[in-house]
């Protein structure tokens, strides 16, 4: 059954997710999420989340108005660009070199229609061979998903092929039956396989890792073999060193907008996550794994963004002799 919009219905979503998850498991991913739902003080990895306090959008805009800053930033929001990142590993398959993936994340589609307008532009023009998404779709931590997955769906229409994703501290798990109707794999710390000919490697994904501490790098990671190159996908970057131990080459994130409002010189003013600044935004390495933290698409809490533009990414794989 299906509401008006074509989303299920709540009784639906629970059926559905019982059928995904298993009763046990898709209750007490709810329940977590119920108890800490719009929790400003002491969950997650930060002991602060501003995203999370009713009122904190509104004095962001009013000094912003009063300054004379707010429609410039509201501009610059819009100026999705495609950026290009180059991957390169000795264990990457033959098969996959030149291999590409685009990177969507912190897309807050509700606050965010114009940039949603012009990601999707960028996605019908460019080239790839796979779709990820790294969470954060909705705007708000709590409150009606409904809106978040109307502009998704007309994202979805402009974005070809197998798209895979992971939900963000914004996200609701009972967005995930209508995300899977519309044809986004998520990934709830599971794994999937990518083959070309005989030749393939995993990729993974972990749910929310930052603010509900629903992630599980083993789980997701069971079933990978040793010697295969994997990648990992999390909302947040904040779980690298984890990410890295578990054998991972590469690992795509978003989470931090890359500050969003920065300084010159593209310097975070603050920065919802608890990493060193260099991972905060572009590539990075620790150790043997490679990452990438998106700056995002969309903004969060107010549309506005300064010295910090939001991004589409591409990542290309090649392979290293």
């Amino acid at each position: 059954m299906t509401t008006h919009d074509d989303f299920l219905t709540p009784e639906a979503v629970m059926q559905a997710l019982e059928s995904r998850l298993g009763r046990v498991h898709a209750r007490q991913r709810l329940g977590i999420e119920r108890d800490h739902e719009a929790q400003a003080f002491g969950q997650g990895l930060n002991f602060f989340h501003i995203e999370n306090m009713p009122w904190s959008n509104a004095i962001i805009e009013s000094v912003l108005r009063a300054t004379g800053f707010y429609w410039p930033g509201r501009a610059n929001a819009v100026k999705v660009e495609l950026r290009t990142n180059e991957v390169r590993s000795p264990r990457l398959p033959a098969a996959f070199d030149g291999f590409s993936i685009l990177h969507l994340s912190d897309l807050h589609t509700d606050l965010s229609q114009r940039a949603m307008r012009r990601t999707a532009e960028i996605a019908q023009q460019a080239r790839y061979d796979l779709c990820v998404m790294t969470g954060d779709f909705r705007a708000l931590t709590f409150g009606p998903y409904q809106p978040c997955l109307r502009e998704l769906r007309r994202l979805r229409e402009a974005l070809r092929g197998d798209v895979y994703a992971v939900l963000g501290n914004h996200d609701t798990i009972l967005m995930a039956p209508d995300l899977e109707r519309m044809g986004v794999k998520l990934l709830l710390n599971e794994t999937a396989e990518i083959a070309r000919g005989p030749e393939r490697f995993f990729l993974a994904g972990v749910d929310d890792a930052h603010f509900y501490r629903v992630d599980n790098i083993e789980k997701a990671a069971h079933d990978i073999p040793h010697e295969a190159f994997s990648i990992l996908l999390s909302h947040t970057p904040e779980i690298y060193r984890q990410a890295a131990h578990a054998g991972f080459d590469l690992m795509l994130s978003g989470h931090t907008h890359g500050g969003q409002i920065c300084l010159p010189g593209g310097v975070p003013v603050t920065l919802d996550a608890n990493l060193p600044r260099r991972m905060a935004r572009g590539a990075w390495r620790h150790g043997d794994m490679a990452g990438y933290t998106s700056a995002g698409a969309g903004s969060c809490i107010v549309p506005v963004r300064f010295n910090c533009p939001p991004e589409v990414t591409l990542h290309v794989l090649r392979r290293a002799e």
